[in-house]
Protein backbone atom coordinates (compact mmCIF):
# COMPACT_ATOMS: atom_id res chain seq x y z
CA UNK A 1 0.00 0.00 0.00
CA UNK A 2 1.55 3.23 -0.98
CA UNK A 3 0.36 7.21 -0.95
CA UNK A 4 -0.95 7.96 -4.55
CA UNK A 5 0.25 11.77 -4.32
CA UNK A 6 1.37 14.91 -2.58
CA UNK A 7 3.59 15.76 0.09
CA UNK A 8 4.00 12.34 1.40
CA UNK A 9 3.63 10.75 -2.16
CA UNK A 10 5.16 7.33 -2.60
CA UNK A 11 5.43 6.55 1.24
CA UNK A 12 4.45 3.06 2.04
CA UNK A 13 1.97 1.39 4.37
CA UNK A 14 2.79 -1.89 5.93
CA UNK A 15 0.05 -2.53 8.71
CA UNK A 16 0.60 -5.38 10.55
CA UNK A 17 -1.68 -8.60 10.15
CA UNK A 18 -3.14 -7.85 13.94
CA UNK A 19 -4.66 -4.76 12.06
CA UNK A 20 -8.47 -6.07 10.78
CA UNK A 21 -9.22 -4.20 8.30
CA UNK A 22 -9.89 -4.58 4.45
CA UNK A 23 -7.85 -1.94 3.00
CA UNK A 24 -9.22 -0.16 -0.07
CA UNK A 25 -6.90 -0.54 -3.15
CA UNK A 26 -4.37 1.31 -4.19
CA UNK A 27 -6.14 1.16 -7.44
CA UNK A 28 -9.52 1.91 -5.95
CA UNK A 29 -8.10 4.77 -4.05
CA UNK A 30 -6.47 6.49 -7.10
CA UNK A 31 -9.60 6.40 -8.98
CA UNK A 32 -11.91 8.15 -6.35
CA UNK A 33 -9.00 11.05 -5.53
CA UNK A 34 -9.18 11.16 -9.20
CA UNK A 35 -12.73 12.37 -8.60
CA UNK A 36 -12.47 14.40 -5.60
CA UNK A 37 -10.95 17.59 -6.93
CA UNK A 38 -14.42 17.87 -8.96
CA UNK A 39 -16.32 17.49 -6.06
CA UNK A 40 -14.78 19.44 -3.73
CA UNK A 41 -11.15 21.51 -2.74
CA UNK A 42 -9.20 19.21 -1.02
CA UNK A 43 -6.53 21.93 0.46
CA UNK A 44 -7.72 22.91 3.52
CA UNK A 45 -10.85 20.53 4.34
CA UNK A 46 -11.91 19.28 7.41
CA UNK A 47 -12.14 15.66 7.07
CA UNK A 48 -13.85 13.00 8.86
CA UNK A 49 -12.48 9.31 8.28
CA UNK A 50 -14.74 6.54 9.58
CA UNK A 51 -13.57 2.87 10.07
CA UNK A 52 -10.05 4.13 9.22
CA UNK A 53 -8.60 1.03 9.46
CA UNK A 54 -4.90 1.32 8.12
CA UNK A 55 -5.93 4.97 7.70
CA UNK A 56 -4.23 5.16 4.18
CA UNK A 57 -7.26 6.46 3.60
CA UNK A 58 -6.96 9.77 6.22
CA UNK A 59 -3.00 10.30 5.03
CA UNK A 60 -4.03 10.69 1.59
CA UNK A 61 -6.19 13.33 2.66
CA UNK A 62 -3.42 14.64 4.85
CA UNK A 63 -0.66 14.41 1.94
CA UNK A 64 -2.94 16.75 -0.37
CA UNK A 65 -3.43 19.38 1.78
CA UNK A 66 -6.30 18.60 4.29
CA UNK A 67 -6.41 20.97 7.03
CA UNK A 68 -7.40 18.19 9.79
CA UNK A 69 -8.12 14.80 9.35
CA UNK A 70 -9.92 13.18 12.42
CA UNK A 71 -9.67 8.84 12.06
CA UNK A 72 -12.23 6.63 13.60
CA UNK A 73 -12.11 2.85 14.57
CA UNK A 74 -12.89 0.93 17.30
CA UNK A 75 -9.78 -1.41 16.51
CA UNK A 76 -6.65 -1.25 19.05
CA UNK A 77 -4.56 -2.16 16.61
CA UNK A 78 -5.92 0.06 13.58
CA UNK A 79 -5.22 2.78 16.61
CA UNK A 80 -2.06 2.17 17.22
CA UNK A 81 -0.73 1.55 13.68
CA UNK A 82 -1.89 5.04 12.76
CA UNK A 83 -0.76 6.45 15.84
CA UNK A 84 2.80 4.77 14.90
CA UNK A 85 2.59 6.53 11.48
CA UNK A 86 1.24 9.96 12.19
CA UNK A 87 4.26 9.56 15.00
CA UNK A 88 6.94 8.27 12.58
CA UNK A 89 6.20 10.58 9.36
CA UNK A 90 5.75 14.15 11.94
CA UNK A 91 1.88 14.70 11.50
CA UNK A 92 0.75 17.30 13.32
CA UNK A 93 -3.00 17.56 11.64
CA UNK A 94 -3.99 13.72 11.96
CA UNK A 95 -5.64 12.07 15.03
CA UNK A 96 -6.87 8.69 15.40
CA UNK A 97 -9.75 8.15 18.26
CA UNK A 98 -10.84 4.44 19.25
CA UNK A 99 -14.58 4.75 19.15
CA UNK A 100 -17.60 2.81 18.19
CA UNK A 101 -18.70 5.04 15.23
CA UNK A 102 -22.36 4.30 15.88
CA UNK A 103 -22.24 5.63 19.65
CA UNK A 104 -19.66 8.45 18.78
CA UNK A 105 -22.14 9.83 16.25
CA UNK A 106 -24.85 10.57 19.21
CA UNK A 107 -21.84 12.85 21.00
CA UNK A 108 -20.60 14.64 17.65
CA UNK A 109 -19.60 18.52 18.53
CA UNK A 110 -17.70 18.69 15.12
CA UNK A 111 -18.71 20.07 11.53
CA UNK A 112 -16.24 18.44 8.52
CA UNK A 113 -16.14 19.59 4.99
CA UNK A 114 -16.02 15.35 3.76
CA UNK A 115 -17.17 12.57 5.88
CA UNK A 116 -15.87 9.35 4.38
CA UNK A 117 -16.64 5.54 5.85
CA UNK A 118 -15.35 2.38 4.70
CA UNK A 119 -17.20 0.09 7.04
CA UNK A 120 -17.16 -3.72 6.79
CA UNK A 121 -19.09 -4.39 4.63
CA UNK A 122 -20.89 -6.92 6.26
CA UNK A 123 -21.73 -4.61 9.38
CA UNK A 124 -24.77 -5.20 10.23
CA UNK A 125 -25.32 -1.19 10.70
CA UNK A 126 -24.52 -0.67 7.25
CA UNK A 127 -27.12 0.84 5.65
CA UNK A 128 -28.22 2.77 8.57
CA UNK A 129 -24.46 4.98 7.67
CA UNK A 130 -25.88 7.41 5.55
CA UNK A 131 -28.43 8.57 7.60
CA UNK A 132 -26.37 8.48 11.08
CA UNK A 133 -24.24 10.85 9.27
CA UNK A 134 -26.46 13.90 8.24
CA UNK A 135 -28.33 13.24 11.42
CA UNK A 136 -24.93 13.28 14.09
CA UNK A 137 -24.10 16.94 12.80
CA UNK A 138 -21.13 15.47 11.43
CA UNK A 139 -21.55 16.66 7.65
CA UNK A 140 -21.38 20.97 7.18
CA UNK A 141 -24.12 21.97 4.82
CA UNK A 142 -22.35 21.94 2.13
CA UNK A 143 -20.43 19.09 3.03
CA UNK A 144 -19.88 15.23 0.96
CA UNK A 145 -20.20 11.88 2.39
CA UNK A 146 -18.40 9.54 0.79
CA UNK A 147 -19.60 5.42 1.57
CA UNK A 148 -17.29 2.72 0.28
CA UNK A 149 -19.20 -0.68 -0.19
CA UNK A 150 -19.26 -3.50 -2.23
CA UNK A 151 -21.85 -4.44 -5.16
CA UNK A 152 -24.27 -5.80 -3.03
CA UNK A 153 -25.50 -2.42 -1.68
CA UNK A 154 -27.32 0.84 -3.78
CA UNK A 155 -28.29 3.83 -2.75
CA UNK A 156 -29.63 5.14 -5.07
CA UNK A 157 -33.11 5.97 -3.49
CA UNK A 158 -31.56 7.15 -0.96
CA UNK A 159 -32.95 11.08 -0.64
CA UNK A 160 -28.93 12.26 -0.51
CA UNK A 161 -27.78 10.21 -3.00
CA UNK A 162 -25.35 11.74 -5.48
CA UNK A 163 -23.49 9.48 -7.96
CA UNK A 164 -22.02 6.17 -7.23
CA UNK A 165 -18.63 4.92 -9.35
CA UNK A 166 -17.27 1.27 -9.68
CA UNK A 167 -13.90 -0.13 -9.23
CA UNK A 168 -14.15 -3.60 -9.59
CA UNK A 169 -15.52 -4.66 -5.95
CA UNK A 170 -15.54 -1.38 -4.82
CA UNK A 171 -18.14 0.77 -5.10
CA UNK A 172 -18.11 4.95 -3.78
CA UNK A 173 -21.63 6.15 -3.06
CA UNK A 174 -21.34 10.19 -2.88
CA UNK A 175 -23.98 11.84 -0.94
CA UNK A 176 -24.90 15.78 -0.44
CA UNK A 177 -27.16 17.63 2.15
Amino acid sequence: MRIISGKFKARRLSPPTLVKARPTTDIAREALFNILPYEIELEGIDVLDLFSGTGAIGLEFVSRGANQVVSIDIEMQSKRFISDVIRKWEIDNMRIVRADVFKLATKANQAFDLVYADPPYQHKRFMELPDLVFQSGWLKENGLFILEHGPEHSFETHSKFSFTRNYGNVNFTFFRP
